[in-house]
């Protein structure tokens, strides 16, 4: 039997009434591990007590609910939960990853290592405030001994990169980023720190967006141009135009710079909202790239 909410202050048992305040709003405070489980699921009984002891682990910065999906069926269908133990991990009221079937101690820690704060975030917070008081060589320093004493902390190099990018150090970022361990460089804040980073790089040396908008018009078949126009629109996060931009150079040449209209779209893509209607407008060109 999955143990109530009476043996810890930091497990809870959730259901379709109080879902959303257990689960949805403390995930706005820090992240929260849904365990979709049933008594008569023998992985969920011997997945359990590997929770509880992460949960302990974690000293309170983790916030574990189970949801019954035997009698939660409203909760269960409305997550698209098809078999348990299913676990998911909700931050600012979003599910940022899915687990499914049983998990060690080892992978389940290894990915909540890179969602939990660590002692290392403290050093990141000094190192930030000293950036903000003008000590820049000091803080970057800083956040670096940070990253060799935790390199599994995905939050050190995204707010390293940040910095970069906040001084137009864009290919610096981009480098780093590329460098980093697979498993961290699959984070998804720096997957989409990465895209964007290579859209202000190409932009980076626009100093008159009327001129490049008017220089493409003029050379409607040059490509290059409307490559830097639709960067710099997406800096400007004038996605619309960003994506038209790129829809015109798959129309004249879909293969250019090895395929970079494609590639460009599924980066903003992954900028955009799962039902922006962008994606629903732009998606069906890029099936012309199927052969």
């Amino acid at each position: 039997m999955i143990k109530d909410t009476l043996d810890s202050a930091h497990i809870h048992s959730a259901q379709a009434k109080n879902f959303a305040a257990m689960v949805l709003e403390n995930s706005h405070a820090g992240p929260v591990l849904v365990n979709f489980w049933s008594e008569k699921a023998g992985p969920c009984l011997r997945q359990y007590p590997i929770l509880d002891k992460l949960i302990y682990h974690y000293s309170g910065r983790l916030l574990l609910v189970n949801v019954d999906a035997d009698s939660e069926v409203r909760i269960t269908k409305e997550y698209g939960i098809s078999s348990v133990p299913t676990l998911k991990l909700f931050r600012h009221g979003q599910i940022i990853e899915s687990l499914h079937g049983y998990q060690s101690e080892a992978d389940l820690q290894k990915m909540l290592d890179q969602h939990v704060s660590q002692e290392s975030d403290n050093a990141l917070a000094q190192a930030i405030k000293r950036y903000a008081e003008g000590e820049h060589a000091q803080a970057y320093e800083m956040i670096a001994e940070a990253i060799v004493s935790d390199p599994v902390n995905p939050r050190l190099p995204l707010a390293l990169c940040k910095l970069l990018k906040h001084e137009g150090r864009y290919q610096e970022a981009i480098s780093l980023i590329s460098n980093l361990p697979p498993d961290i460089a699959r984070n998804r804040e720096l997957v989409e720190l990465q895209n964007q980073l290579e859209f202000f790089s190409i932009a980076a040396s626009v100093s008159d967006s009327d001129t490049l908008e008017q220089r493409a018009a003029e050379s409607a078949d040059d490509l290059e141009l409307k490559k830097q126009l639709s960067s710099y629109y997406v800096v400007q996060q004038n996605y619309a135009r960003a994506l038209a931009t790129l829809a015109e150079i798959i129309e004249i040449e879909r293969d250019f710079d090895e395929e970079y209209a494609r590639k460009a779209m599924l980066k903003i893509f992954s900028l955009l909202a799962t039902d922006d209607e962008l994606i629903g407008q732009y998606r069906p060109l890029l099936r012309q790239y199927k052969h």
